[in-house]
């Protein structure tokens, strides 16, 4: 359950501070999180770092308070796979000694976590001390930080960071029944900034020429979405209305849904978008959002869609029950259940009344999850780690 964190004493708070993020910049839950965060700290008045191998997919450096570092990896014939978390624990090391960070916090524990540390002892010796936030999104545990190969410095890392945190209940508790965790999990909720979502009917005409259903799909197109699903709930949709699919992101799967898609005579109904920085344009324009995957550990593109006032239906996994309540604000169904999914959605899309009820309570619930709220907990856990060092 999702407590805020009290704040510190105005005597005693830091008013600004120098914050180094750490993600992945893709359409990921976890870098868009990251992306928002940092933004919304900058707007307060913080100076924030991302670093990373490449400018995340929503950032504006041109942003007041917001600063790009990029980690370059030096090819070299010897390495079959080039060490990016040593060149990205030289650039934490880097930025966090010439720009007097007060803080890392890194996003996905793989290898963001275990390089955050070896930049941390780093930095202790040259006699700086920091702390080291974690935020656990979804995969980086329950997918890829559980295989062997993997476990031990995930383990590590998760004990040796100053401040853990889940994006979810579900997660919190799968980490520690995955992992010897010896510290403290606190879940603070994925969030969104309300202020970003407005209806845009007259941008509809662009894709629904002829008044279709907008239905539309976000994510980094890996097989834990799976996006198979996707185009199989669309097929049924547009057999009973007309539809067009916008599929948004970038990923391994993607050239296969193209392919699906054109094995069942859809394929000019089913627009890829790629990476687009109009995100909430396009939610502001949809129907209904779909996100039927195999794991979900919150569903932040979920969340994104509720707040443009978009119905949702989803899988009924991890922390997407969290945020799509079943029969208010969409619908979930199991894990491969395309059927039931695409039963519901034309049940939904065909009763404007139902919908209309549907689309006010998705908004509702993610003003639950406002930026504004969460927002500032993030800031108290950076104020937390700063203490627990008997840092000033």
């Amino acid at each position: 359950m999702f407590l805020p964190l009290p704040l510190p004493a105005e005597s005693t708070k830091r008013k600004h501070m120098n914050i180094g993020i750490v993600c992945y910049p893709t359409f990921g839950g976890s870098g868009v999180l990251a992306t928002e965060l940092g933004k919304y700290l900058a707007k307060e008045g913080h100076k924030v770092h991302f670093i990373t191998y490449s400018q995340p997919v929503r950032l504006d450096i041109l942003d007041a308070n917001i600063y790009y570092h990029e980690v370059n990896v030096q090819d070299y014939p010897l390495f079959q796979y080039q060490p990016y978390e040593l060149a990205l624990s030289s650039k934490m090391v880097n930025v966090a000694t010439k720009y007097a960070l007060d803080v890392l916090h890194v996003h996905y524990a793989i290898p963001h976590a275990y390089a955050g540390f070896m930049a941390k002892q780093i930095l202790r010796e040259k006699g700086i001390e920091i702390p080291l936030i974690t935020t656990l999104h979804g995969t980086d545990i329950t997918l890829v930080g559980k295989n062997p190969s993997y476990k031990p410095a995930v383990t590590f890392s998760i004990n040796h960071s100053d401040v853990v945190t889940s994006v979810s209940e579900s997660l919190r508790q799968d980490t520690l029944a995955l992992f010897e965790v010896r510290k403290d999990i606190e879940v603070v909720h994925n969030f969104v900034d309300l202020t970003l979502y407005h209806p845009e009917e007259n941008c509809k005409n662009t894709f629904a020429p002829h008044g279709e259903k907008l239905i539309t799909h976000i994510s980094n197109f890996r097989k834990v979405k799976r996006i198979d699903d996707v185009v199989t709930i669309f097929n049924h949709i547009q057999k009973a209305l007309p539809a067009i699919l916008l599929m948004i992101g970038e990923g391994p799967e993607k050239e296969w849904a193209r392919q699906y898609a054109r094995e069942l005579g859809i394929e000019e109904k089913v627009k890829f978008l790629g990476k687009t920085s109009e995100v909430e344009r396009v939610l502001c324009m949809s129907d209904l959002f779909l996100l039927p995957s195999e794991k979900e550990s919150f569903g932040l593109a979920a969340l994104e869609a509720m707040a443009a006032g978009v119905p949702v239906v989803s899988s009924n996994t991890g922390g997407l029950p969290e945020v799509n309540i079943d029969g208010q604000t969409g619908y979930t169904a199991d894990v491969g259940d395309t059927a039931s999914m695409g039963e519901r959605a034309v049940h939904l899309l065909s009763n404007d009344a139902l919908f209309y009820a549907f689309s006010k309570a998705a908004r509702a619930k993610a003003e639950t999850f406002s930026i504004q709220t969460i927002g500032p907990t993030y800031v108290a856990l950076y104020e937390k780690a700063r203490r627990l060092l008997s840092l000033p």
